[in-house]
């Protein structure tokens, strides 16, 4: 492979949002070629899109929304922003801030577009609704009833005057910042069933990295100005919250439509993508990286390279290193954890749950892109409406339903170990179990597995900073994304994290502390002025 090869030769572990952005970037430079490897049979990592029978899975659920200018321009470069209303929203006759431009796409005609969505997430507890985040308004009182919510309301504020907790766990974090009743009532037995762990257990740093900046605080002081009347409307009012976005960016047929879009570009740019492709091992001695050895279809390739950039698991990396790694780094790298995941699409002739909002929606179907799973007795995580994310991911959206259920799991646990077929019974039974659907409007059902879906802040990774040292070392070595850097990084951070990488290789910058500044402000991502 790359026989005679005059460029210098880029290998970028995983087809992802990190590692088509590295490729696509280093196209740039006429004397590099990026070669990307996948192990799996598609693009886009956990943010690929899975077809079955015509309806399309968004794996984990992906809203395109970034403050970042420069990853905006990239995805509209790619798939530009609808001109004209999508099937569903001519329908309801609703009205968007569509592209003016005189060649911006009619999703009803053109394929090649992102769509613009509403964001609507709830949380579904006590087979009640609630606002997400929480909102303290006359909806909220009456579901948890007056003495839960008065409780709520005064722990909140004896937490927020004393603080006297010191932060050594998350949970010591949550209740510093929300007071023990809410965190007792919509936090720790839903962050025990994502991670697998008590919130006790886990360290405050998880709160920081996913908490930034959501403050109850705000929200109360909002809940009340709004009741004061002189208050309403004012400018003053409107500047006391940077409240979550109102909609996002969609692609039509789904994220994977994006990197697909992506990968088509790298290939006919002169730039590989091997998919199919397992890393077998990383040559590196002195610090230097000198090649890989990979696994396709049976047949293993050594390949030279003069810049390696990973978005694999660090554990998986580490442990493919050619040279000896010293017993305390290996140590840290084998004690990283992860939550893996599994997603079950279902389609069904209909929902028992009925639209309770002021929201239009086809055939009425509850509004949603995202439901928060909150009851106790069920394992599901949460629950996608994939009509809702967008028309043309559903074979039939006019007479079906295309349901995500999200599961948090272990490799190896009880559920991960389930058959298909049992999987899906199970899945199916939790949801009429808390009156989501009827078994009997179940028409089918379809399994995917996601590995080292989500890197967790426990386990080694106290001792993270030891373990990135060493790795930082390796001159011609630049992690980038999610699992390459071991962060719970969005889409955008993700590319930022590639952009800034190709960055340092183009100047010959051998310091790497921008890339890892990527995703390190303390607003929380989805958040508006």
């Amino acid at each position: 492979m790359l026989q005679n090869q005059s460029k210098k030769i880029a290998i970028i572990i995983g087809a992802g949002p990190a590692g088509l952005t590295a490729a696509l970037e280093l196209l740039k430079q006429k004397d590099v070629l990026p070669l990307v490897i996948e192990e799996k049979n598609i693009v886009g990592g956990i943010s690929a899109t899975i077809d079955f029978n015509g309806n399309k899975m968004d794996i984990g659920g992906h809203r395109f929304f970034s403050k970042s200018e420069t990853v905006n321009k990239l995805w509209f470069s790619f798939l530009p922003l609808q001109g004209h209303p999508s099937i569903d929203d001519k329908f309801l006759n609703k009205e968007k801030k569509y592209s003016k431009l005189p060649s911006a796409p009619d999703p009803e005609k053109e394929d090649k577009t992102i769509l613009i969505r509403d964001r609507y997430s709830r949380i579904y507890y006590l087979k009640k609704f609630f606002s997400y985040p929480i909102s303290l308004k006359l909806e909220t009182f009456l579901n948890l009833g007056i003495v839960r919510s008065l409780k709520i309301i005064f722990s909140y504020f004896y937490a927020r005057i004393y603080r006297i907790l010191p932060e050594k766990s998350l949970e010591d974090f949550m209740i510093n910042r929300f007071g023990k009743e809410l965190y007792l009532t919509f936090f720790k037995d839903y962050t025990k069933k994502v991670w697998g762990i008590d919130s006790e257990y886990l360290p405050a740093d998880w709160g920081v990295q996913r908490i930034k900046g959501i403050s109850l605080s705000k929200v109360v002081f909002k809940a009340i100005l709004s009741l004061w009347p002189f208050t309403k409307g004012t400018s003053k009012n409107k500047k006391i919250e940077a409240s979550l976005i109102e909609e996002f960016f969609y692609p039509k047929y789904g994220p994977g439509q994006l990197w697909q879009e992506m990968k088509n570009k790298i290939e006919n740019s002169g730039g590989i993508v091997k998919l199919n492709s397992r890393l077998r091992k990383i040559d590196v001695l002195n610090n230097v990286v000198l090649g890989v050895e990979i696994e396709n279809n049976g047949k293993i390739d050594y390949i030279k390279c003069d810049y390696l950039l990973s978005s694999m698991p660090i554990k998986d990396l580490v442990n493919s290193f050619s040279q000896v790694v010293p017993e305390k780094i290996k140590n840290i790298a084998n004690g990283l954890l992860y939550r893996d995941f599994i997603s079950l699409g279902v389609l069904v002739k209909k929902l028992k749950i009925k639209n309770s909002t002021q929201i239009k929606t086809i055939n009425n179907i509850i509004p949603d892109t995202w439901i928060y799973i909150q009851e106790r007795e069920v394992k599901i995580g949460r629950l996608q409406v994939f009509n809702n994310w967008s028309p043309y991911l559903v074979k039939d959206f006019l007479n079906t339903v295309w349901l995500g259920l999200e599961y948090f799991v272990q490799e190896g646990d009880e559920l991960w170990s389930l058959s298909e077929e049992d999987f899906k019974n199970f899945a199916i039974n939790e949801l009429e179990k808390i009156g989501i659907l009827e078994k009997e409007d179940v028409l089918n059902a379809h399994q995917a597995k996601i590995k080292k879906a989500y890197p967790s802040y426990f386990g080694s990774y106290a001792e993270f900073p030891l373990l990135k040292e060493y790795i930082n070392k390796i001159s011609n070595l630049y992690l980038i994304g999610r699992n390459g850097q071991h962060r719970y990084n969005n889409m955008d951070h993700s590319m930022l994290s590639a952009l800034e990488a190709v960055s340092n290789i183009k100047n010959n910058i051998i310091s790497k502390d921008n890339i890892w500044a990527v995703n390190s402000e303390e607003d929380y991502h989805e958040t508006k002025k």
